[in-house]
């Protein structure tokens, strides 16, 4: 028999416009299927005139404490540099700073400017970077605050109001998709029940996603889906913040690494997979498909989804009304039937889903 791979039936969407490639590759090594949509895109750096003007105050009034929060982010703000003639000028003024590293990544970043960083928590959260500045004093101290993609209000604010002046860098930024067709397809993957996890690594791209849904009248839909049925993993608290702002429940991994994040989806998709006997055979749901007996069955999201909704209760019977629910984009009860037909004939066993007289639909069971 072919081995199956852990994820295989599996969708997975991919909303991130930076490693989205790299996040991708790591499901498909497991078998599953990816569709990417990104909802983000980065300004490039050297068209980015706050960070232009952020840099040039910088070398103007030199920072006593610079702290760099991810490597990219920090390679990318000397690389700008560069191209703009004040590289030398910048390493120079950094050199006479206190730098600050949030994790290894930007420490590595910082050493392989030349530079060396004077502290770096090992917690790799901003947090504990504030807690040690705080600690430390930073009134009537100028504080240069690289950001990694959207701003740090709690971070900032709680430095200025320990009397600190801060320099808000903002290495790259986030805007709206140039073509946002991927991503509307992706939403309406969400909608029909053919996309069944949407891991994050940022919090803009959560946030544009919605915002996206919200104006073209998905949002209510959107939200449902991820309460119920789409598995919503992000790579850390910050990047959820936008989805449990509305009440949406999200899984993280223990680390904020895009490794531990497709294992936590992994994980969690495997751990929601239902396995049952009904008819004498074993069957275990796959996302948009379906092994019996060990045999591979595609099926389509209306009979995929009548599906999961039997054998959330295995052997009780669901009238049709309760059925049509359970179909992407409803409809009436005639749709029901169409659905229960084409899921008999994807299956390969048509007694495996029975019909009650009178009643509805149920898996064959034991009771």
């Amino acid at each position: 028999m072919t081995e199956v791979l852990p994820l295989a039936g599996f969708v997975i969407g991919i909303t991130a416009a930076r490693r989205a490639d790299e996040l991708g590759a790591l499901f498909v090594r497991k078998g599953a299927t990816v569709r990417y949509g990104p909802a983000i895109r980065i300004v490039p750096l050297a068209d980015d005139t706050e960070l232009r003007s952020a840099t040039t105050r910088l070398l103007e009034d030199r920072a006593d404490v610079v702290v760099a929060t991810t490597g990219i982010g920090f390679r990318g703000w000397v690389e700008a540099a560069e191209g703009w003639g004040l590289g030398e000028e910048l390493l120079d003024r950094l050199g006479k700073s206190s730098l600050l590293a949030r994790g290894p990544k930007a420490k590595g970043a910082i050493r392989a400017a030349g530079l060396s960083e004077d502290y770096s928590p090992a917690s790799e959260s901003n947090a504990e970077v504030l807690r040690h500045l705080l600690d430390s004093g930073v009134d009537g101290q100028r504080i240069a605050v690289q950001l990694h993609g959207e701003p740090l209000p709690y971070f900032v604010d709680s430095l200025r109001a320990a009397g600190a002046e801060v320099i808000e860098v903002p290495v790259y930024r986030w805007v709206g998709p140039s073509d946002p067709g991927p991503l509307d397809r992706l939403l309406d993957g969400v909608l029909d029940g053919s996309v069944d996890a949407l891991p994050f690594t940022s919090a803009p791209a959560v946030a544009s996603m919605l915002a996206v849904a919200k104006r073209t009248g998905r949002l209510p839909g959107v939200v449902g889906a991820l309460e119920k049925r789409v598995v919503a993993a992000c790579v850390g608290p910050i990047t959820a913040a936008p989805l449990a702002a509305l009440g949406i429940p999200t899984v993280q991994p223990a680390r904020s690494r895009i490794g531990a994040l497709a294992r936590t989806v992994s994980d969690t998709l495997e751990a929601r997979s239902p396995r049952l006997t009904a008819g004498g055979r074993s069957i275990e749901l796959r996302g948009q498909a379906a092994l019996v007996d060990g045999q591979w069955c595609d099926i389509a999201p209306a009979p995929m989804g009548i599906l999961r909704a039997l054998a959330e209760s295995p052997g009780r019977v669901f009238s049709r009304r309760e059925l049509v629910s359970a179909l992407p984009d409803g409809g009436e009860e005639h749709a029901v039937e169409t659905a229960i037909g084409r899921l008999r004939n994807s299956l390969g066993t048509p007694k495996l889903v029975q019909t009650v007289v009178k009643r509805g639909y149920r898996l064959a069971v034991d009771p």
